[in-house]
């Protein structure tokens, strides 16, 4: 097996810098719009086999250095009893939406093995498959929290900071159900075969630094401890998230994700050290190849090889060309620092 990416989560000597890409399984790739066209994306998600062909898509087409799992963040949302759907085009709607504390106490602990079979099954089915490393991934409790007491996605959060800070026993509860509730999902793919995990925070990039270390930092905190135990790379990022990497990164995590917002040398020194993920614009991508090539090589002069994993700065986006993606990991590949 190919292991550069866990080396480099590791900060250890690698031959050459891994790369990933963010939504790299999805609508970008032809195969995948044909596995759609009879599916839905919830549907994909709860086939193990049809979820385990939707993650090797990428890592045939493009030559990436690690697969992540294809699934969804609300889907151990549904193993915990919530009614929800994900409509085209709008994204994750919530049938009730949590605003009291009796809503909270609806939610039940997950049970991996029973409330989400397929999504254990599809990593098992992944490992006898890849070559590459296999990436778990859950969402962290502030944006599980976002999507449940919104409703849906929101621009201003406006419910959700309602009920963190005018009522913060509830927002407690909630975020201990969550946190609880993903540290189990998150063990579970480990056991059965991922091979690192990455925990998503689209939202709190929506927080100040004082609020996320009041309201959000000891519940990710508690996550990242209770798989401490499991030797397997943690990476956590968010979105916008440029002004709360400090506190992000004393969370305990392994690796931070940035977006393209924050230069990466700049986010290396925030946070102490750690290696980073990222963090080319998708939006780039678009553009001519010289100034692709050109982006990409500055990512990578200012990760600096050792403890950097090469990524997007977001999701790849569903208009880019797999060619174009191709040829950034041929870049990176063929890169080295001093070159």
């Amino acid at each position: 097996m190919r292991d550069d990416l866990l080396r480099a989560c590791r900060a250890e000597p690698v031959d050459r810098v891994p790369v990933w890409f963010m939504r790299q399984a999805g609508r970008s790739l032809p195969e995948y719009r044909e596995l759609r066209s009879s599916h839905s994306i919830l549907d994909v998600c709860r086939d193990a086999e049809l979820a385990a062909e939707a993650t090797l898509q990428p890592v045939r087409r493009l030559g990436v250095d690690a697969a992540i799992l294809f699934s969804d963040i609300v889907v151990p949302l549904q193993g915990m009893g919530v009614q929800l759907d994900i409509v085209p085009g709008t994204g994750p709607v919530i049938e009730k939406p949590i605003r009291e504390l009796q809503d909270v106490e609806r939610l039940r602990d997950l049970e991996p093995e029973d409330d989400v079979p397929y999504v254990l099954d599809a990593i098992r089915i992944l490992r006898d498959e890849l070559e590459v490393p296999l990436i778990g991934f859950g969402g962290a409790p502030f944006t599980l929290a976002s999507y449940l007491v919104e409703g849906g996605p929101s621009r201003s959060h406006l419910h959700t900071k309602t009920l963190m800070f005018g009522a913060p026993e509830v927002w407690a509860a909630l975020m201990d159900r969550l946190s609880s509730s993903m540290a189990t999902y998150l063990r579970a793919q480990v056991r059965a075969g991922a091979q690192a995990i990455q925990l998503f925070d689209s939202w709190v990039g929506h927080l100040d630094p004082q609020s996320y270390e009041r309201y959000v930092q000891p519940w990710v905190a508690r996550i990242f401890e209770s798989l401490s135990d499991l030797d397997v790379p943690r990476i956590y990022f968010g979105i916008v998230t440029g002004e709360l990497l400090v506190p992000m990164a004393a969370t305990g995590a392994d690796v931070m994700g940035v977006d393209w917002r924050v230069p990466l040398d700049v986010a290396r020194a925030r946070v102490g050290g750690l290696p980073v993920q990222g963090n080319l614009d998708p939006s780039i991508l678009f553009a001519p190849w010289d100034v692709i090539e050109q982006q990409t090589l500055d990512v990578l002069r200012r990760g600096g090889g050792r403890g950097h994993v090469f990524n997007l700065g977001h999701g790849v986006l569903p208009e880019t060309d797999p060619d174009v993606l191709a040829r950034v990991v041929e870049t990176v590949h063929s890169w080295s620092p001093g070159g």
